[in-house]
């Protein structure tokens, strides 16, 4: 009696059947709080299952050394790595096994036999090799697929050991920014063995005292921890975080303010626009969709108090949410009180319109618009928090809603100041290396201009961008509200919503060359197509223009 002989096929897979990882919690600056526990289950087509389980991960926050107390366990996993990083085991590879049957004397003492439709062993015999050729093949097609499949093994074998010597070697090193990408593109592969073992590598390099790429690396990583986290789930938990004292977070945003002429920028381009557009008009509404602390128009006020003939009477229509309050010590009326003593002292009749409430909640009648009035609408740094077609489920298109709106208020001016990076659209593993790319000028600009020993960087850095930071790479659907676009793009916005652009003023140009002096001549200033662009070192950062 001859034994049936079986061919044992690998998958070629070369993930854990199963691993048991940490959840990272959800973390802010300085207090750490909790995410939900998250369990993700995936079954492969050879019913292979990969079970996430519940993990728990500390933040890097918590130590500011940049040393890692806290690294990523993996202890179920059948892969581990030596001391030095490198893999002292395989995983374990899914199979699965084909018998085929080669005799009729196999038949009869296999079960088969003893429930047989027919006598004629032959006969079924001749039945079960029909069957077999059907799914199978011929048996001379068995050794080529186990060829062709010990191929595709050893192939991917080659690819994985390749990756991870140049992971190897980027850890020798020290290629802290070639990590992070590496740790990005392994989360974006669901990769979660190699994304656990670089999170790991990352704590030991990153510091939020470091050098700039070491602070920025800091709170990369967060983001990346807080993306794992949130792997399998279809709600991302927000970021729950207790805030500075009010005092506290305005000191920090005044001291950005002051270090970085990002906003100054942004600020004076879009004054210099809406001055130029209003200079005969004897009364003004501005409405600005995100007025935070209103430091904007100070500037603009003390502009328009010295303008021939006298100033306009002057009516701001201040928008912003109620979560915004802790940033200004307090409501919008905070901000009317502050703007309407620097009108009295220039003698200026002035009038503040508060609106609490998200620019996406904002229709026409809150505007409260008047005849007679010369309108200026404002969107400095604020559009790109709306949500636009891309967010996808039931949200509606309020980026474009708001430009349609300011439009039907046939407007004198529209000003738009923006960061140029691409975040909105694009998928997870691009959007993490725009955002570092991005960030990387900011933080190497602040680091110019703020001693790295500066007791407030630190707090600059962390409730000023970092909450930014890590929403565009944890974050997605609704919850993810840093949506920024290239000024291509916000264009054709434009365009679509019937504007056609208002060049700026050359004053506008020369006014900001003079501001810039007082900076590192790193900074640059170009003007294309009528839209002025601030860059550091060449790198485009920040966009301004005006429509109508």
């Amino acid at each position: 009696m001859k034994e049936s002989k079986s061919y044992r096929i690998s998958n070629g897979s070369h993930r854990l059947s199963e691993q048991q990882v940490e959840e990272p919690e959800s973390y802010c600056w300085p207090p750490i709080q909790n995410l939900d526990h998250l369990t993700g289950t995936a079954k492969g087509s050879q019913d292979t299952h990969l079970s996430i389980k519940t993990f728990e991960q500390y933040c890097t926050l918590e130590s500011s050394s940049g040393t890692s107390s806290n690294p990523v366990q993996n202890s179920s996993s059948s892969v581990s790595f030596s001391p030095d990083g490198s893999p002292s085991s395989q995983p374990e590879t899914q199979s699965y096994l084909i018998d085929q049957h080669h005799s009729p004397d196999n038949v009869c003492a296999s079960p088969v036999s003893h429930s047989c439709l027919t006598d004629d062993a032959d006969d079924l015999m001749h039945k079960i090799r029909e069957l077999e050729s059907a799914m199978l093949g011929t048996d001379s097609d068995i050794p080529e697929m186990y060829n062709i499949s010990n191929e595709v093994r050893k192939n991917e074998v080659s690819v994985e050991e390749e990756n991870i010597s140049q992971i190897m070697d980027m850890i020798s090193r020290r290629d802290l920014k070639g990590l992070l990408c590496a740790c990005a593109k392994a989360l974006a592969e669901n990769d979660m063995l190699i994304t656990e073992w670089l999170i790991s590598e990352l704590r030991q390099m990153v510091s939020v005292s470091g050098d700039p790429l070491q602070r920025l690396g800091a709170y990369m990583l967060e983001g990346l921890v807080a993306k794992l986290a949130s792997s399998g789930s279809s709600i991302y938990k927000a970021l729950r975080c207790k805030e500075p004292a009010s005092a506290e977070l305005f000191s920090y945003m005044h001291l950005l303010y002051e270090i970085c002429p990002y906003f100054k920028f942004g600020y004076m381009s879009a004054n210099g626009a809406i001055a130029e557009a209003v200079k005969d008009e004897s009364t003004v509404h501005i409405i600005d969709f995100q007025i935070v602390q209103g430091a904007q128009w100070m500037i603009l006020i003390h502009a328009l108090a010295t303008q021939p003939g006298g100033p306009p009477k002057i009516r701001i229509t201040g928008i912003d949410d109620s979560t915004s309050a802790y940033a200004r010590g307090g409501g919008l009326e905070v901000v009317g009180l502050r703007l309407s003593r620097v009108a009295e002292s220039c003698n200026v009749p002035f009038e503040f319109h508060p609106i609490n409430a998200s620019g996406s909640e904002v229709e026409l009648e809150d505007l409260g618009v008047r005849p007679g009035e010369a309108i200026a609408v404002n969107f400095a740094m604020m559009l790109h928090h709306m949500p636009d077609e891309s967010v996808g489920g039931h949200t509606p298109n309020h980026r474009d809603r708001l430009l349609r709106l300011a439009k039907s208020l046939s407007p004198k001016v529209v000003t738009l100041v923006e960061q140029e990076t691409n975040t909105n659209t694009a998928p997870f593993y691009p959007r993490f290396v725009e955002t570092l790319n991005y960030y990387m000028a900011v933080f190497e600009s602040i680091d110019l201009t703020l001693a790295r020993e500066h007791k407030e960087r630190i707090n600059v850095e962390q409730h000023c961008l970092a909450r930014d930071i890590v929403n565009v790479i944890a974050c997605d659907g609704p919850e993810r509200v840093e949506r920024h676009e290239l000024l291509g793009k916000w264009r054709s916005r434009f365009t679509m919503a019937g504007f056609r652009p208002y060049p700026l003023s050359p004053l506008v140009n020369s006014t900001i060359k003079t501001l810039l002096r007082n900076y590192s001549e790193k900074y640059t200033l170009e003007e294309r197509d009528g839209v002025l662009y601030l860059g550091w070192m060449e790198k485009a950062m920040v966009a301004s223009c005006a429509w109508r």
